[in-house]
C-alpha cells in the first residue's frame, strides 16, 4: 500500500493574519501525483460558494480538494492527510474517509474511535485518510474543516 501525504494542506493559513498550521511533507510515489487546493466556503440562502482567499480567520469554513493523477496504470493506494492543529475536521460529503485521533497510529470512523475513555469528536481528529481503489487515471476527494 502506498501512503501519500499532502504537503501544505492549508498553506493559505500561513498568510499574515491567519493561524499558522503545522506543515506536512509531501511523499508521493512516482506513479501518483497529488495536489490540493483550499477554498473558503460561503453559504448563501440558496447556494454555496467556494472562493480562494489569501487570509483565513478563526471560524472560517474551508474546503480542501485533493486531486490525484496516475502517471501509469496501477492498483489501490492510500492518501493520508495530517491536519494542522489550527483546523478542525468537519466531515466529507461521501463518508468514505477514515480518521485518526492519535497521530495516525490507529484508524476508524468518527464516532467509533475512543480517546481518553470517551468517544472521539471532530476536534480530536489528527489525520484523515482515503483508500483509493478506483482504477481511474485521476480523481478528486474533498473534506471540510473549520479554522480554530
Amino acid at each position: 500500500m502506498i501512503v501519500t501525504r499532502i504537503a501544505g494542506l492549508l498553506s493559505a493559513l500561513a498568510c499574515m493574519g491567519a493561524p499558522a498550521p503545522a506543515r506536512a511533507a509531501m511523499v508521493a510515489p512516482a506513479s501518483v501525483a497529488i495536489g490540493s487546493d483550499v477554498f473558503v466556503e460561503h453559504l448563501g440562502a440558496a447556494n454555496r460558494v467556494l472562493e480562494r482567499s489569501d487570509r483565513l480567520r478563526r471560524g472560517d469554513r474551508v474546503v480542501t480538494i485533493v486531486s490525484w493523477r496516475r502517471a501509469l496504470p496501477g492498483g489501490a493506494f492510500t492518501v493520508v492527510n495530517p491536519l494542522p492543529h489550527r483546523v478542525q475536521f468537519d466531515g466529507t460529503a461521501d463518508g468514505a474517509e477514515e480518521v485518526s485521533v492519535d497521530g495516525g497510529r490507529s484508524w476508524g470512523k468518527l464516532g467509533q474511535l475512543r480517546i481518553a475513555g470517551r468517544l472521539a469528536l471532530a476536534p480530536d481528529v489528527t489525520h484523515v485518510r482515503w483508500h483509493i481503489a478506483s482504477p481511474a487515471p485521476a480523481g478528486r476527494i474533498a473534506y471540510r474543516a473549520i479554522v480554530r
